[in-house]
């Protein structure tokens, strides 16, 4: 099978390659692309060594599947370009996430929806992955009416440029910033840019993308969403409130159950997820779940996820693993 990483010199595009090894992904051909700067570079795979090619070379040598991490403007011109030559495109951006002819697929819940001619697949965003994999078994058992998330994002969400920040302002050295801001000993109440309701994009990606991937308009979401300068993954304080109310025990096993979820909830030991033990792993991290005790039907909870395997990576690619498993490709 011939795979195209697309942004394969990028971080996520990295990781993917380092999560393809790990999960033995059935590849005959690797085919790395990058920006024109980086073609004719060479990057080691496998013990082997491949030359970074363009996207027109890329689309020409038509692989099987191709893997996107690489901005949405690539993504939207390049895409169906693919997708016209037979190519399945697996899209880590965010531009066809909230298009209705197009699939937004975590695994765990919504896999089952995919077909032979789904050939752009979209990949949600990091801190909603982490969300509706926790949420999606509850609201099938008790129905969601409604989510309060605030999330503390790590840098890594922004890329290479963030992370330099943070070591030139540990070092006490100037340099680019990332942020508008210092990260350092600090925390930036803004990820990505304000849209006209004067919530992030960030933000309303939360809100439409769980709509979207529960499946279910109905249900209010609002969200505040915070840069902080941890390295190992995202965190979310999360509120909700359901139509049924429910024993805070069987939510417990509930997620327990649940594929993709690792429950740390244990008080009398100090045992609660965080990015400093989530960095490098594919589960999803929950606990401090606890009853809401100023309304009715409500839970809240503290979810955490490394953003850049389960919440980009790993993700992408568990779904070409679902296509191939099932002869979709």
């Amino acid at each position: 099978m011939r795979v195209a990483v697309v942004g394969a010199t990028g971080m996520v595009g990295e990781i993917m390659l380092q999560v393809l090894a790990e999960r033995n992904f059935p590849i005959t051909e690797l085919i790395p692309v990058a920006s024109e700067r980086s073609v004719g570079k060479e990057i080691e795979w496998q013990g082997k060594t491949y030359k970074v090619v363009n996207l027109k070379t890329a689309v020409e040598m038509q692989p099987e599947i191709a893997f996107f991490s690489a901005g949405g403007e690539t993504s939207l011109e390049w895409a169906p370009k693919f997708a016209a030559a037979g190519t399945t495109v697996i899209d880590n951006s965010s531009a066809w996430r909230m298009d209705e002819t197009k699939k937004l697929i975590v695994p765990e819940i919504n896999a089952s929806t995919l077909t032979k001619e789904d050939k752009i697949i979209a990949n949600p965003n990091c801190s909603t992955i982490q969300l509706v994999l926790t949420l999606a078994p509850l609201h099938a058992k008790y129905d969601i009416k409604r989510i309060v998330v605030s999330t503390y994002q790590s840098i890594t969400g922004t890329g290479v440029k963030a992370m330099q920040q943070l070591e030139n302002e540990y070092a006490g050295e100037k340099g680019e910033m990332a942020y508008k801001y210092p990260i350092h000993r600090n925390a930036i109440p803004q990820c990505d840019v304000f849209e006209d309701n004067d919530y992030t994009k960030e933000e309303m990606k939360l809100v439409r993308e769980t709509q979207k991937i529960l499946d279910d308009r109905t249900i209010a979401v609002t969200a505040t969403a915070v840069r902080i300068p941890v390295v190992g993954g995202h965190s979310e304080a999360v509120n909700v409130e359901f139509e049924n109310d429910f024993e805070v025990t069987e939510v417990r096993k509930i997620l327990h159950n649940t594929p993709g979820i690792k429950v740390q909830d244990n008080t009398d030991t100090f045992t609660y997820p965080m990015p400093i033990y989530a960095q490098g792993k594919d589960e999803v991290f929950v606990g401090r779940i606890r009853r809401d005790e100023s309304q009715p039907n409500t839970i809240n909870m503290w979810i955490v996820a490394d953003n850049l395997r389960k919440g980009a990576a790993t993700n992408t690619i568990q779904i070409a693993e679902y296509l191939i498993a099932n002869n979709l490709i």
